[in-house]
């Protein structure tokens, strides 16, 4: 069966091209919905587990990667990340590797309630004199060189196969934007990454040569309620 690659799974054997050189997949997942009533931007704060929905989507993305030749998974440390890991390893009988290099983007506004009146207050004004680095976070270059670094490593461990990421909906979009050759400013609203959704990236040796998208909970996304927390959406 092929998968959102169009490509049949290695079937046990290293993916080569016909001159040799090796073709390797690196699934890039987002976490499932997290359990959050109080619609806290958490970041990178301890505590904050899926949901009983968010659950059901890690199912998901591990339904839709179960056929796949994955040799390795490795998750970003949050819980939320390790817990929608979890089905996905075990569906082929490995273990969750933890890389902090996959970890949440650091924001200002962790641990707050984002809403117009909190962006309203002076105090605030000085987080957004640059929106292009951005001035309230971690840098988005930064962001991209981590995640690539930690992708490379992976491509490299798991070279000839296929291997998964598990991480949060910054890094992934900047990793993207990095990896087609795009800015990395851009507009959150405007991220194509739902939640529990899979970015497979194709490389032929240690170049990528294709970004390919999937939302296998894509059925369970209407009846999400946490859709913040990350990309710093404001509330109301």
């Amino acid at each position: 069966m092929s998968g959102a690659d169009g490509l049949p799974p290695s079937e046990g054997t290293p993916r080569t091209l016909h001159d040799g050189t090796p073709v390797t997949l690196v699934h890039v997942v987002r976490h499932g919905e997290v359990h959050n009533p109080e619609r806290i931007l958490y970041g990178r704060m301890p505590g904050y587990h899926l949901s009983d929905l968010g659950r059901r989507m890690a199912r998901a993305s591990a339904e839709h990667l179960a056929d796949r030749d994955v040799r390795r998974v490795v998750s970003s440390p949050l819980e939320r990340a390790r817990e929608t890991a979890e089905p996905i390893a075990s569906a082929h009988d490995l273990a969750v590797d933890l890389d902090e290099r996959f970890v949440e983007s650091g924001n200002a506004f962790e641990g707050q309630r984002v809403t117009r009146n909190v962006l309203a207050d002076p105090r605030h004004w000085p987080l957004y004199l640059n929106p292009f680095r951005p001035s309230w976070g971690e840098p988005y270059v930064d962001i991209a060189t981590r995640m690539r670094a930690g992708l490379d490593a992976l491509r490299q461990d798991v070279e000839g196969y296929e291997g998964v990421v598990v991480s949060h909906q910054l890094p992934i979009w900047t990793l993207r934007r990095s990896v087609e050759g795009n800015r990395l400013w851009h507009h959150p609203r405007r991220r194509r990454c739902s939640l529990a959704s899979v970015t497979t990236i194709l490389f032929h040796a240690h170049l990528p040569v294709r970004v390919m998208y999937a939302e296998p909970a894509g059925h369970l996304l209407d009846a999400a309620v946490d859709v913040t927390g990350e990309a710093g959406e404001v509330t109301r």
